[in-house]
C-alpha cells in the first residue's frame, strides 16, 4: 500500500516539473522575441531618422540658367525644393532621383557636368530633393517606400511647367528603388477601372508618361537598399535585417516588398543600367543577373554598362567620361 502510495505521490510531483520546465522555455522565447522586437524598432527608428545631407556650396556662375522651383509630394503633406533647367525645344524631361543620404547633387560638383551634357543633347532636367534631404521638408527617409510619392509628385509638377510630353526617370542608389515604386504604383494606359487609389486615378497623367529609366546600382528587391545598413549598424545586423525592412515598410504603409529585378524585366520602355563591378553593397553579381535578363527578354531596349573597380553608386567618380558618354549614348538611340 505504502509502495502504491508513493508510486502516485511521484507522479503528482512530475506534472509540475514538466509544467515549470515548459515556463521557462516559453519565458526565454519569450524575452527573445520582445529583445528582438525592441532592437528592430531601434534600429528602424535610427535608419528612419537620417540627418538631412546639405546642399553644397556650388557657386551660381557655374551652374546652368535654372529656376528653382517648390512643389507638394503626392502625399499632399511633405513640401520639396529642386531646380528645373530647360532648353531649346526639348526631346524630354530628365528627372534625376537620387540616393538615401543624398540630396539633388548626387555627385556633388560633378552633377553641373552631366546636367550640362544632357541640355546639350536637348533634354531638359529636374533636380530635386526627396523628402529628409537638402532643402525639402520632412524628417523620416524610407528607402523608397516613402519616396515614391515624391517622384510621383516630381513628374506632376514638370508636367505643370515643361513643355514637353513625357519624363525619363534617372535614379541613382535606392533613387532606383524610388523611381521603379512610382511607376508600380501608376497604372498603365486605360487601367483606370482597376483597383487603383483614388488619388492616384485623379493624376492626369499615367505610366505611359515615362518613356525611359536609367538606374544607376538598380537592386533585385526593394529591401536590398536597407539590409546591407542593417548589418553594419548592430551585431545582430545578421538576423534583424530580415525584420528591420519589414519594420520600415510598415511604418510607411507599404505591405510588403517589391520585386525591383522582375519590373526592370517587364517593362517595355527603354532602360540604362549602370554599376560597378566592385558593388559590395548591392551586389554587382545580382546586378549583372538584372542586366541579363533584361538583355534576354528586350535586347532592342537595353543598355548596360560595368565600370571596372567601382563600388556602390560609384561609377562616375570612377571614370565621369564613360559615365556621361553611356547615358548619352542611351538617349542618342532611344530618343531621337
Amino acid at each position: 500500500m505504502a509502495k502504491g502510495v508513493s508510486r502516485q505521490s511521484g507522479a503528482r510531483i512530475s506534472i509540475p516539473r514538466i509544467i515549470v520546465r515548459l515556463a521557462l522555455v516559453l519565458s526565454i522565447i519569450a524575452i527573445f522575441l520582445i529583445s528582438g522586437i525592441a532592437l528592430t524598432a531601434n534600429t528602424a527608428n535610427q535608419m528612419m531618422s537620417l540627418d538631412k545631407k546639405e546642399l553644397s556650396n556650388i557657386p551660381s556662375n557655374i551652374l546652368p540658367n535654372y529656376s528653382p522651383t517648390s512643389f507638394i509630394s503626392f502625399d499632399q503633406q511633405t513640401h520639396l525644393s529642386g531646380w528645373f533647367f530647360k532648353t531649346d525645344h526639348p526631346k524630354s524631361t530628365i528627372i534625376l532621383v537620387h540616393d538615401t543620404s543624398s540630396n539633388r547633387m548626387p555627385f556633388d560638383v560633378d552633377t553641373v557636368d552631366l546636367v550640362e551634357d544632357m541640355l546639350h543633347a536637348g533634354y531638359n532636367v529636374f533636380l530635386f530633393d526627396l523628402r529628409n534631404s537638402g532643402e525639402s521638408d520632412g524628417t523620416i527617409s524610407g528607402y523608397g517606400y516613402l519616396e515614391w510619392k515624391d517622384v510621383i509628385g516630381a513628374i506632376d509638377q514638370v508636367r505643370k511647367i515643361s513643355v514637353t510630353t513625357n519624363v525619363i526617370l534617372y535614379g541613382v542608389g535606392s533613387g532606383c528603388s524610388s523611381a521603379l515604386l512610382a511607376l508600380d504604383k501608376l497604372p498603365a494606359a486605360g487601367e483606370y477601372n482597376k483597383n487603383y487609389d483614388k488619388n492616384i486615378e485623379d493624376l492626369a497623367f499615367d505610366r505611359s508618361y515615362v518613356v525611359g529609366l536609367i538606374l544607376d546600382s538598380p537592386a533585385k528587391n526593394s529591401d536590398d537598399y536597407i539590409r546591407p545598413k542593417v548589418k553594419e549598424a548592430s551585431q545582430f545586423g545578421f538576423l534583424t535585417q530580415y525584420t528591420v525592412p519589414y519594420a520600415i515598410r510598415i511604418s510607411a504603409g507599404e505591405k510588403s516588398s517589391v520585386n525591383l529585378s522582375a519590373e526592370i524585366s517587364r517593362l517595355q520602355i527603354p532602360i540604362c543600367i549602370l554599376y560597378g563591378d566592385q558593388d559590395k553593397f548591392i551586389g554587382a553579381d545580382k546586378i549583372s543577373q538584372i542586366v541579363a535578363e533584361r538583355e534576354r527578354l528586350h535586347p532592342s531596349t537595353t543598355s548596360s554598362h560595368v565600370f571596372p573597380g567601382a563600388g556602390y553608386v560609384g561609377s562616375y567618380e570612377s571614370d565621369p567620361v564613360q559615365y556621361r558618354q553611356s547615358i548619352l549614348d542611351f538617349l542618342s538611340v532611344h530618343f531621337q
